[in-house]
């Protein structure tokens, strides 16, 4: 068993967090791993976050990136399409951290020309 849940409705074992969904379109950078990083943990920076460790991946030379930034208070993943100038962002953070503060560092960083922000509070039951 890897976590324990309650039986009581409104109830958590953990402390819920928020997990925010980014899509961008018309994104810069999104084939150079160097400026991917920086952006993660600029983005981490902005939250308060401890980045544990980033691990990125290429999918071959000015390809599509897949990579994480492991945070002590969770995580930001990005997956890349450069050929459609397309980013796929998760910031999930729990604790005094609000990944919301990672929204506009990352907006500065990949400067997209149109971008949907979805929240969504992980860990609560209703």
């Amino acid at each position: 068993m890897l976590s324990k849940t309650s039986d009581a409705p409104g109830k958590t074992d953990y402390p819920p967090g928020t997990h925010v969904l980014l899509d961008f379109w018309g994104a810069r950078g999104l084939d150079d791993a160097g400026f991917i990083e920086a952006a993660m943990r600029g983005a981490a920076e902005a939250c308060g976050a401890t980045v544990l460790e980033t691990r990125l991946h290429q999918f071959g030379a000015g390809g599509g990136i897949t990579g994480v930034a492991l945070l002590a208070e969770s995580h930001i993943s990005i997956h890349t399409w450069p050929e459609t100038d397309y980013a796929a962002l998760d910031i999930f953070l729990c604790g005094a951290c609000r990944a919301e503060d990672a929204i506009e560092p990352l907006k500065t960083s990949f400067m997209p020309s149109d971008a949907t922000v979805t929240r969504v509070e992980r860990g609560r039951r209703y």
